[in-house]
């Protein structure tokens, strides 16, 4: 059998309907033990691990009160530190909590305000 070039393979698959076409696809695979999907499966995978790796890499980060905890005085005072929030405003959001307190800012930051929140008795998470 005379070899055939890549322009004549595919002149040739040109003129198969899809059906034939995807008898050849499956011939193939079993003759050569390969599978024609593989290359599409990690072209997929890739977009999902960097976005994977995007997520990783979070540099704002919103400080949450989730509650006041039994000393809310406390912790009224830390989120008046922390914002340039009055007291009725600090308190109302103390009272409407699960509320973020701090959007946007960096992770020290929000570590910083975390712990802070949380010395004064508040259960507070980041996200």
């Amino acid at each position: 059998m005379a070899k055939l070039s890549t322009e004549e393979l595919l002149e040739a698959f040109s003129e198969l309907s899809l059906i034939e076409l995807s008898e050849f696809v499956k011939a193939f695979e079993e003759k050569f033990e390969v599978t024609a999907a593989a290359p599409v499966a990690a072209a997929g995978a890739a977009p999902a691990a960097a976005a994977a790796e995007a997520e990783e890499e979070q540099t704002e980060f919103d400080v949450v009160l989730e509650s006041a905890g039994d000393k809310k005085i406390g912790v009224i005072k830390e989120v008046r530190a922390l914002t340039s929030l009055g007291l009725k405003e600090a308190k109302d959001l103390v009272d409407s909590a699960p509320k973020a307190v701090l959007e946007g800012v960096n992770k020290e930051t929000a570590d910083k305000a975390k712990e802070t929140l949380e010395g004064a008795g508040a259960t507070v998470t980041l996200k």
